[in-house]
């Protein structure tokens, strides 16, 4: 496994540096969305709604509607001042019971690695989270936000739970709830009877994902039976490479130019074919102009030949 962060829990005046890793990892089969006649791969395109035109990444700017339909568009520079919490300490906040913590708080969940030189204060403070039953309430900064965690122990490691705030978990509102249900004691007994004959230890490894297997035996199965075929090739990845990188810098660069000649009250300078056109033109007058020069040239020569002669006769 890979160290996504690097820091130390501070509780009281412990300090027991740790690196974080990613303690989960979903598996699932993964498919390519493709053109089911020539198995092409499809391709998304950010368009503007507006004029239709593509847009670069660098021209994606984060949009916030308000309640009446407004607009509201931030950049990177009014987000550049905001405090970022960029710490590398995972503060204990206070230790609270375990059964206190509703799991439904939980999202994501790390490993704690210690350092070797911090082997036995990590060990004190697994020890003592186990003993007590109690979870640390922590405050960490993960990905330049401040994030609301706990500690707990898991085997032998310390897990860091992220948890959501409380205003990011939902209040169940159903009207249902609130009716009045008569249930009678011979329901009661059944229902606990039912739950008592199907009551086990919980084991993880019981269980497994069965619409990934099949889906895998699905896959092997085309594979057995020779139904694979080499992908195409991309055309717009091979056509549009680093040449047509270069011509779309020289397009954005000449539409720069257009604009700032159009800025200056000049005519936009003339691309493509008009230019090739224009210089074509220029090129076989410049050669119509040199040629009869040349050939004068040419004629002046026999006579200074001649007079050269009758000066040597003269001589």
């Amino acid at each position: 496994m890979r160290a996504i962060w690097k820091g130390a829990v501070s509780f009281g005046l412990v300090n027991v540096p740790v690196k974080v890793y990613a303690a989960t990892g979903e598996k699932d089969v993964k498919f390519h969305q493709v053109h089911r006649e020539d198995g092409g791969r499809i391709r998304y395109k950010r368009v503007c709604s507006v004029d239709g035109e593509e847009v670069a990444y660098s021209d994606i700017a984060k949009g916030f509607e308000t309640e009446d339909g407004e607009l509201v568009v931030l950049t990177d520079s009014d987000l550049a001042d905001l405090p970022l919490a960029t710490g590398r300490e995972i503060d204990v906040v206070e230790f609270v019971p375990a059964e206190q913590v509703d799991p439904i708080m939980f999202a994501k969940c790390y490993y704690l690695e210690p350092e070797k030189t911090a082997a036995k204060p990590y060990a004190l403070l697994r020890e003592a989270l186990s003993e007590t039953d109690r979870m640390a309430v922590v405050k960490v900064a993960l990905r330049q936000r401040e994030t609301l965690a706990v500690l707990r122990v898991r085997d032998k490691v310390i897990c860091l739970q992220t948890m959501l705030w409380p205003d990011e978990v939902r209040e169940a509102d159903f009207e249902v709830l609130d009716a009045d249900v008569d249930l009678r004691p011979q329901e009661k007994a059944m229902a606990s009877s039912l739950v008592e004959s199907l009551a086990s230890d919980f084991d993880p490894g019981d269980f497994s994902d069965g619409y990934t297997e099949a889906v895998q035996q699905v896959i092997e199965a085309k594979i057995t039976s020779g139904e694979v075929s080499a992908p195409p090739a991309d055309t717009e990845e091979s056509g549009t490479g680093q040449g047509a990188e270069v011509v779309d810098l020289l397009t954005a660069l000449q539409r720069s130019v257009d604009k700032a000649r159009e800025a200056r009250g000049e005519a936009p300078a003339k691309t493509g074919a008009k230019a090739a056109a224009t210089k074509k033109a220029a090129t076989k007058k410049a050669a119509a102009t040199k040629a009869p020069a040349k050939k004068a040239a040419k004629k002046a020569t026999p006579k200074k030949a001649a007079a050269k002669r009758t000066a040597r006769k003269s001589a």
